[in-house]
């Protein structure tokens, strides 16, 4: 399994945490984030500044063209990750923080994307990021149903 992950400055840490996590559990991680951060651990100490929408369109892109099959966004609070990733047709991204949000958002919205404040426990990260990864979409017809609906807007 393909998984895309990327991230604003704000998310560095996080990123490079779930990034070794995620290839010592054998996915595939395709890194669409930004290199620079504030953290010396990783060889970084940029303070640069960047756009979490550029990064947030990258994996979007990637995931509307199947070259992934889902994806971990990072930033600040991860709301502005989650709009920017919504605005891609065919992207399905959730804002999460608790693992009853990280199972409901597959097995009931059947999203192919997460977003994640910059701010989370690693250990939290890791659980959410792998009950994403791991739930599958429940097939309910009323979850099919409500769905179907959402892409219908979307292709108005």
């Amino acid at each position: 399994m393909k998984i895309g992950i990327t991230n604003d400055h704000h998310g560095f840490y996080l990123k490079e945490i779930l990034t070794k996590f995620l290839d010592e559990a054998g996915y595939n991680v395709i890194d669409y984030g930004s290199n620079t951060g504030n953290v010396s651990d990783f060889g970084v100490s940029s303070t640069e500044i960047v756009d979490f929408p550029v990064y947030a369109f990258k994996l979007g892109e990637a995931l509307a063209k199947k070259e992934v099959d889902l994806g971990i966004a990072i930033c600040g609070s991860g709301i502005g990750m989650s709009i920017a990733l919504n605005k891609v047709k065919g992207v399905y991204c959730a804002k999460i923080s608790t693992p009853a949000e990280a199972i409901s958002c597959k097995a009931h919205n059947d999203v192919n994307a997460i977003a994640l404040g910059q701010d989370i426990d690693e250990n939290l990260a890791k659980e959410l990021v792998i009950k994403f990864i791991e739930t599958p979409f429940s097939n309910i017809d009323r979850y099919i149903k409500r769905n179907n609906m959402i892409k219908f807007k979307e292709n108005e």
